[in-house]
């Protein structure tokens, strides 16, 4: 009866205090004993409640992130490249110190050459150590801005953008831009300049952006912007949906 109370005691005090896992300090008595030594038993708890705050918190990143699906690093067939993206560099990219370094990376490729896979692999990767993202459409977001400009709430928006360590702008190229959503798109760009790292998949080459904005002098100034201290990846080659499609026929 006594260690009933004395358990109701600690879930009130555990939920005031925000510390919640400490409610599950039986399971810890019984897993090292009766006797163990109070000092190893607090430290116990303490580390659960840290890797569980760290679990919350890796999860509300993951939600803000807005990633379209799952994908690692892990399952990227990197043998499609014909040794144009090694392992060693991935693996150096996946250590996230470019998104440190404020750095940019920008992948070029056919549709279906996992572009879009690769930037959802290093998103988690960014996640996972803490580091705060964004991942948008660019399609999408330029649709977005322009919502927000008209709804008179642009400046919120724009410092949810910036707030971000890593923005992803995923294809880019399929849809081309008005005059106003070009300028809001080239000052998101423009304001991470040195300040943020952004991810671009594009499936076309840079002489072909003219296309999409209207003002070719901007186009310039924002390929500029993207590309100083940036790592430019040719990824084209053999489709890899087909391929898979191909496989799942045969």
């Amino acid at each position: 009866m006594r260690t009933d109370a004395t358990l109701e005691q600690v879930r009130i005090l555990s939920k005031q205090l925000k510390v919640p896992t400490f409610v599950q300090y039986p399971d810890l008595v019984r897993q090292m004993g009766a006797k163990a030594d109070f000092g190893k038993l607090l430290l116990a708890l303490m580390k659960s409640e840290y890797e569980q705050r760290q679990e919350n918190q890796n999860r509300r990143r993951l939600k803000q992130a807005g990633l379209p699906y799952t994908k690692t690093l892990e399952e990227l067939d990197l043998s499609r490249y014909s040794g144009q993206l090694t392992q060693l560099f991935v693996n150096e990219l996946a250590t996230c110190q470019f998104i440190k370094e404020k750095k940019n990376l920008i992948m070029l490729g056919n549709p279906g050459r996992g572009k879009t896979h690769m930037a959802i692999g290093l998103a988690l990767k960014a996640c996972s150590m803490g580091m705060n993202v964004l991942f948008k459409n660019a399609a999408s977001l330029s649709t977005e801005l322009t919502e927000a400009r008209d709804a008179f709430v642009l400046g919120r928006l724009e410092k949810r953008i910036q707030r971000a360590d890593l923005l992803v702008l995923d294809e880019m190229g399929y849809v081309s831009f008005d005059r106003h959503q070009s300028e809001l798109l080239f000052k998101v760009i423009a304001d991470r300049s040195e300040r943020g790292s952004v991810i671009v998949t594009t499936n076309l080459p840079f002489s072909e952006w003219t296309t999409l904005f209207e003002n070719t002098a901007m186009v310039a100034a924002m390929v500029d912007r993207l590309t100083f201290q940036s790592y430019i990846l040719d990824m084209n080659g053999k489709s890899y949906r087909l391929e898979q499609a191909k496989k799942q026929k045969r």
